[in-house]
């Protein structure tokens, strides 16, 4: 297509801004800048093709381009803790680089927010920390396979939890989500998304989404896999007298496996009731847990 009509279907400004780029004063300098990120090619005719990169990162509007069209993100917000009734719907628009603060800013709308009295104001509080938020939904961005036709990441928001589910299943073991180096199928997706500070280097945002959790004292979130998508569930606050002996459990390994990675601390008694807010003179059911 011509220099045009790329530009009318993808959002330039969004990516100088999020390069950290002036914008150049020549319409096809801004081509030439966008091809060296590869999300155009430049045709010996003079013409450009979109490649699938530059049209899930930056399309204005993503249902333009019918080889991402199914690809969207959509969020869905339910009555209660099941499927029957949905109370809100909605299907992304724009490309991810584009549309990824905005996707963030929606779904923390339609999370339950806590009201704490302090000094006698009404204070609202966050049920779930935002980098847990944010970590795992771009992953589910990142790390989906997109030869999965008719599916794109999907987010469910329930009275109490979260689900952030994916077409594919994972590259490594999900027991090593916490500590094996990061890898990824779709890696010049993921290396752009960490370029534009969307998620974090090196696969420490796994540790740094779990730390948030454990510092809200939330359940720790289970990561499973299926015939053809990954799910993480993120789970509403719950005492330890409600959570279930493998709610327990997990929160335990996750917490013995984030010590391990500090290398110089070990799980102990004393660090596994600050994880669950047990007081000390309840030290045994700590142990029981251990």
């Amino acid at each position: 297509m011509s220099k045009s009509e790329v530009l009318k279907l993808l959002d330039y400004d969004k990516y100088f801004q999020l390069t950290k780029q002036n914008l150049p004063t020549e319409t096809k300098q801004f081509l030439e800048k966008m091809a060296q990120d590869d999300l155009v090619v430049k045709q010996d005719v003079g013409t450009y093709k979109i490649t699938f990169l530059g049209a899930i990162l930056f399309a204005r509007d993503i249902q333009d381009i019918q080889t991402v069209s199914r690809k969207t993100t959509r969020v869905i917000k339910y009555v209660g803790n099941n499927k029957a009734k949905r109370e809100n719907e909605k299907d992304g628009t724009k490309g991810y680089a584009t549309g990824f603060e905005g996707l963030i800013d929606y779904i923390n709308t339609l999370l339950p927010k806590n009201e704490e009295i302090q000094k006698a104001f009404r204070v609202e509080t966050k049920t779930y920390p935002e980098v847990a938020i944010r970590e795992f939904v771009a992953n589910a961005l990142i790390h989906q396979d997109f030869s999965i036709d008719g599916a794109g990441p999907l987010i469910e928001i329930f009275d109490n939890r979260i689900e952030i589910t994916n077409p594919g299943i994972p590259l490594i073991d999900i027991d090593r989500f916490i500590d094996h180096p990061p890898r990824s199928r779709n890696e010049n997706l993921a290396s752009m998304m960490r370029r534009f500070g969307f998620c974090e280097e090196s696969g420490s945002g796994v540790d740094r989404a779990l730390v948030s959790i454990e510092l809200f004292q939330l359940p720790a979130p289970k990561f499973e896999t299926y015939d053809n998508f990954t799910r993480i569930t993120l789970l509403a606050p719950l005492s330890l007298n409600q959570m279930a002996e493998e709610d327990k459990i997990r929160a335990c390994y996750q917490h013995c496996v984030l010590k391990y990675l500090t290398k110089t601390e070990r799980m102990t008694n004393t660090s596994l009731r600050d994880r669950f807010g047990i007081p000390e003179s309840n030290y045994p059911a700590a142990s029981k847990i251990i």
